[in-house]
């Protein structure tokens, strides 16, 4: 098949690419500029744990080099701190809330973890997995039954194939408007005067989230951002349609605010600076037949400490899979289906949850008088530390894959749905150990046993024993590709519960037990049933022999 042509060369489109290729799918990258970022000090990301470490397992070495996790947040209105979270110290991504302290985000330049993930691109051990190709913009898409035709005009006007397109370019994507796919939203939800430098606040490694100042100047709000190397970036809101922000009226304001949190301003160097303006939006449809949207291209977000680039991350995560499985061995129109009504569902309730709180959260008087002294508070903290509705990773509880009930269902301490807890496992094959996020990614089902006792025991024992023969043959007749692990506990699970993991990290079933039957059925839905046959616009019998070939080739490969 045709590689999946990806049009877009930022974070979202570079990191589809690299889970494409994890998972041996060629793709073209289809880049409208020169191949390099500008550094800009003052445009950064926020990683959740679950975003961080998808694209660490990408190969991306920037999330450790040049990255810093925070090892808390504080939260104050005027002079008084109404909250202060601290972060679980070398904690892995996805441990119960419930049983520790949170998982601290990664705060890293955004030109630094593009050019990771280029730098990723080009150590692939298989060269031309991901092609990148600069000075390519798209100004036409035609689609047939087969596949996606791309023009792009450059130096040289080319014409691309593709099995797949996936539009990761921006918010002023061509590939949407060219689908003829509708934006809506709000414009100017937020907007923020920005500034990164150099300096020491009295609260090292924590970020900050400062409402109503005491001091003249301020604003409403200020947000400090620990960076690696003694830096911070500092945001203020600032009143949605105000005069525009001159260097002088800037730099006045971070005169005061570091007055106000010091006493008197130290000594710091101004990296970089800039004003920015949030919109919310959604579009209509992520899917037009072999065309899908992802990132900015999708959604914008980003008021009330929800991130963007997290979001277009496991858009990223979620669709990889899904393709990955369509270009390997066929796709219902179930399973391509899913991204949209997973994914759009979830930043549609982000966004719903941002736009709810922000009249609370901003406005003047009425329900924020009521709840003045903590609760909203507590509700846009849990946004910047990535908890609750503004921040915590989604779940797809009601996802067009989830399987049917069964009555060997149980249920454990992750919800259906929702990502997996890091757990400590172990590959029956050869008997390495590892975390279970490291499995992931890989473009297969991830079946776990739960198996107390198997960490002390010789290997050699029990593989052979107990219900490991039975469930390693149900893990072998799966209608997709399975990988079986065992792990000595899981949070709420009992002994012999049986998981059923996505290639992306999300639990899809428990089962009490070894249920061959059941397990078989379970799986087969989240491949959204067989694949379906190929709709082809030839009528020979030649054509018909050619098409029915590669039905066998695709169903061999499964």
């Amino acid at each position: 098949m045709d590689p999946v042509i990806v049009v877009g060369a930022g974070p979202v489109g570079l990191a589809l690419s690299l889970a494409l290729a994890a998972q041996g799918v060629p793709s073209v990258v289809l880049d409208e500029g020169p191949g390099d970022d500008e550094p800009r000090a003052a445009r950064t990301a926020v990683l959740r744990p679950d975003t961080a470490a998808f694209v660490e397992r990408l190969g991306c070495t920037a999330v450790r080099a040049e990255g810093t996790r925070w090892s808390g947040w504080r939260s104050m209105r005027r002079k008084q701190e109404t909250r202060h979270v601290l972060f679980a110290e070398g904690a892995e991504p996805f441990p119960p809330e419930e049983d520790g302290d949170p998982v601290p985000p990664l705060h890293l330049a955004q030109h630094a973890l593009t050019r990771g993930l280029r730098a990723a691109i080009a150590a692939l051990p298989r060269r031309g997995l991901v092609r990148v190709v600069t000075h390519s913009r798209v100004d036409a898409v035609e689609q047939d039954a087969d596949g996606v035709t791309v023009h792009t005009r450059g130096p040289e006007s080319t014409w691309w194939r593709g099995g797949y397109l996936v539009g990761c370019d921006g918010a002023r994507s061509t590939v949407r408007k060219l689908l003829g796919v509708r934006f809506p939203g709000r414009t100017a939800v937020e907007r923020h005067a920005v500034a990164t430098l150099r300096a020491e606040l009295p609260w090292e490694g924590e970020g900050l989230l400062h409402r109503q100042p005491p001091w003249r100047g301020a604003g409403e709000e200020v947000t400090a951002r620990p960076l690696p190397g003694g830096a911070w970036r500092l945001d203020w809101l600032l009143p949605p349609r105000g005069d525009l922000v001159t260097p002088d009226a800037l730099l006045a304001r971070i005169r005061e605010t570091l007055d106000g949190w010091c006493g008197q301003a130290p000594p710091y160097d101004l990296i970089d600076t800039g004003v920015y303006t949030l919109h919310h939006r959604l579009a209509k449809r992520w899917r037009v037949e072999r065309a899908f949207l992802a990132g900015d291209a999708a959604h914008l977000l980003g008021a009330l400490g929800t991130q963007a680039l997290d979001e277009g991350l496991r858009d990223a995560d979620n669709l990889a899979w899904k393709l990955a499985m369509a270009w390997h061995h066929g796709a219902s129109e179930a399973l391509l289906d899913s991204y949209q009504a997973e994914r759009r569902t979830a930043v549609a309730a982000r966004l719903r949850a941002a736009d709810q709180s922000l009249p609370v959260l901003r406005g003047a008087g009425g329900l924020r008088t009521y709840l003045r002294g903590g609760g909203h508070d507590a509700l846009l903290t849990d946004g910047h530390v990535g908890r609750g509705p503004l921040g915590a990773p989604p779940a797809y509880p009601h996802s067009p894959l989830a399987p049917p009930y069964a009555e060997g269902h149980t249920a454990v301490g992750t919800p259906l749905g929702a990502p997996v807890a890091d757990v400590r496992v172990t590959a029956p094959e050869d008997g390495t150990t590892g975390r279970l996020r490291d499995r992931l990614g890989r473009g297969r089902l991830l079946v776990v046993l739960v198996a107390p006792g198997t960490g002390v025991w010789d290997r050699r024992h029990w593989m052979t024993a107990g219900v490991m023969p039975r469930l390693a043959a149900a893990v072998e007749a799966l209608p997709v590709a399975g990988e079986l692990l065992v792990t000595e506990a899981y949070p709420g699970a009992a002994a012999h519960t049986v998981l059923l993991v996505r290639p992306d990290g999300h639990l899809a079933a428990a089962f009490a037990g070894v249920r061959p039957e059941e397990l078989r059925a379970a799986a087969d839905a989240l491949r959204g049933g067989a694949p379906e046959a190929a709709r082809r616009d030839r009528t020979t019998a030649d054509a018909d022999a050619d098409a029915d070939a590669d039905a066998d080739a695709a169903f061999s490969r499964g």
